[in-house]
């Protein structure tokens, strides 16, 4: 059993000789990456014991793990009781991207003032770099550039809660932001916008880039809601 706080006994240990409270951290780490990468999916099972085998971990940092997921608003129960990563209604989508697009957005205007000389140049390479991928009609490096672009945006704003809060909106809006470059053809109207992005970015112009990325979050808005209203045949539903 793992010691609680006023334990005096040695916390338990698995196998790699990690405490449970780190392995349950290291296993929630790793499945965020995966939702965020697009490598799992809404509906996707969490089964406890093929994640216990992958991680090398016990079953109890498992659940202590796929508990905070539940926690974050990232997992749910599904059939059998067994925890599912979390299908949100189409209602309460939309309501997390109507909070997604003002907190990026701000972010966004804070970064076209505040971002370094270098973090702009790195900006702008990631744009450039998605345009090659658009070019090769690469949804899946898009994908991840998409990611790490949207990132750079949340750490130019210099705002450590705001960054915080993004992160976590972006975590749950993932699996529907990926999905919709690789079920249709948005990369290449998603970079073009990116390209409006990057232009106030490096004019400093924080009213434009504010509003550039307003407009960027609204189109993703639209075109994942049509995505989800009529999903691809052979393709398992996003949404309740």
């Amino acid at each position: 059993m793992q010691g609680d706080l006023n334990s005096t006994t040695s916390p338990d240990t698995d196998d790699a000789g990690e405490t449970g409270g780190s392995s349950a951290d290291r296993v929630y780490g790793a499945i965020v990456d995966r939702i965020i990468e697009g490598r799992l999916r809404p509906g996707d099972a969490l089964n406890e014991v093929a994640l216990a085998e992958a991680y090398g971990v016990s079953r109890t940092p498992i659940r202590e793990a796929v508990q905070r997921l539940a926690n974050a608003g990232l997992a749910e129960r599904g059939a059998r009781r067994s925890f599912q990563i979390r299908r949100l209604p189409l209602s309460e989508l939309a309501d997390l991207f109507e909070a997604m697009t003002e907190i990026e957005a701000l972010c966004a205007r804070l970064s076209a003032l505040r971002m370094s000389e270098v973090e702009r140049h790195r900006f702008e390479e990631c744009v450039r770099a998605g345009g090659e991928a658009v070019a090769r009609g690469d949804g899946e490096t898009y994908a991840a550039l998409n990611t790490q672009l949207h990132q750079m945006l949340f750490d130019g704003a210099r705002n450590r809660s705001l960054e915080e809060i993004a992160s976590l909106l972006r975590v749950r809006a993932a699996p529907y932001r990926e999905a919709q470059f690789r079920q249709t053809d948005r990369i290449a109207s998603s970079h073009a916008e990116h390209e409006r992005i990057l232009a106030a970015i490096l004019a400093r112009d924080g009213v434009a880039a504010q509003a550039a990325t307003t407009a960027h979050l609204a189109s993703s808005s639209v075109n994942i809601t049509r995505m989800l209203e009529q999903p691809p045949r052979g393709e398992r539903p996003l949404v309740k």
